[in-house]
């Protein structure tokens, strides 16, 4: 048996179809398409040092690993190493085999902490362990089946409007500066401070999968308050990358009305399966969501290698 792992080529059509075939049998709970994976190779932030490795087992895609540093942290030196083998593949190496390319790659570039996460499964935490890794924190991947869900918007509350992301298209900074604001207050342990717009806009506004016409905005005197970002990949699946609201704003139900709106909107435009994730500490968005219909179907658990 021969294991080769090597850099993701976008030149090769197989390539980003074989990423996307491992990491939907890995973990389907993410949308990945060969245009997303393109979309990263080409337009994550270089400071990141960003790579996407593959493994080939026999010459088969059989695993991937997206690696880089969190050059939006507040701290530095904290890379990231997400690790997934085709199910049909693993036992064979191919895992260690990305691990050990993705540490050397980190360690070079002098991370002092590495970052991973891992599904929660007997196997792969013992896994993590006997690599040196130790749990931190963990998250929910919820489904929701969009042909049977109950998703009557509620009514407008006195002085709200709701607009899409569609109309910020000419002048998406506002946007922006609402994302760096509800980001910023996520539940992590590397934390993350949107501070480049131009950066923004390459890596999310201009992404592949962003559904301007379904991400919802809640405005309140004329400035975005709250807001649910809408990921489709025209298959019919639909995930929700963010939902949040200002600090002034909280406490008024306005994330609950962007994100069902946002799930309304898309039933109507003929998704059928939602998909979101949640930190398991995040105890108000999973209410939301239980309280929606979604169900919980995997959890993953990140964890830390400490290098100093």
């Amino acid at each position: 048996m021969t294991i080769t792992v090597r850099d993701l080529r976008l030149d090769v059509p197989a390539d980003p179809e074989g990423f996307c075939r491992v990491r939907h049998a890995a973990l389907p709970y993410l949308l990945f398409t060969p245009a997303s994976v393109a979309h990263d190779v080409t337009h994550t932030h270089p400071d990141a040092h960003a790579r996407k490795l593959v493994a080939e087992v026999d010459g088969v895609l059989a695993g991937t690993a997206q690696v880089g540093l969190a050059h939006d942290a507040p701290e530095p030196g904290k890379g990231y190493l997400n690790v997934y083998v085709d199910p049909a593949y693993e036992g064979r190496g191919a895992g260690t085999a990305l691990r050990e390319a993705a540490e050397a790659h980190l360690t070079a570039l002098g991370a002092t902490h590495l970052y991973a996460w891992v599904l929660d499964a007997p196997r792969n935490l013992a896994y993590a362990e006997h690599a040196g890794y130790r749990p931190s924190r963990s998250a929910h991947f919820l489904r929701l089946d969009l042909t049977s869900a109950h998703l009557t918007p509620p009514p407008l509350p006195p002085g709200v409007e709701l607009r899409t992301a569609a109309d910020y298209t000419a002048d998406p900074r506002p946007l922006f500066l609402l994302d760096a604001e509800v980001t910023s207050d996520e539940p992590s342990d590397v934390g993350t401070e949107f501070t480049d717009y131009e950066a923004w806009v390459e890596e999310n506004w201009r992404h592949p999968h962003l559904d301007r016409a379904l991400t919802t905005v809640v405005v309140v005197d004329g400035r975005p308050v709250a807001l649910s970002v809408a990921h489709t990949d025209g298959a019919g699946r639909y995930h929700t990358a963010m939902t949040g609201t200002a600090r002034a704003h909280r406490g008024r139900g306005l994330a609950k009305l962007a994100k069902t709106t946002s799930l309304h909107r898309a039933r109507e435009a003929g998704c059928t399966v939602a998909f979101t994730g949640n930190d398991t500490d995040n105890a108000p968005m999973l209410a939301i969501n239980k309280a929606f219909g979604y169900e919980i179907r995997g959890t993953e658990v990140r964890h830390v290698r400490d290098l100093v």
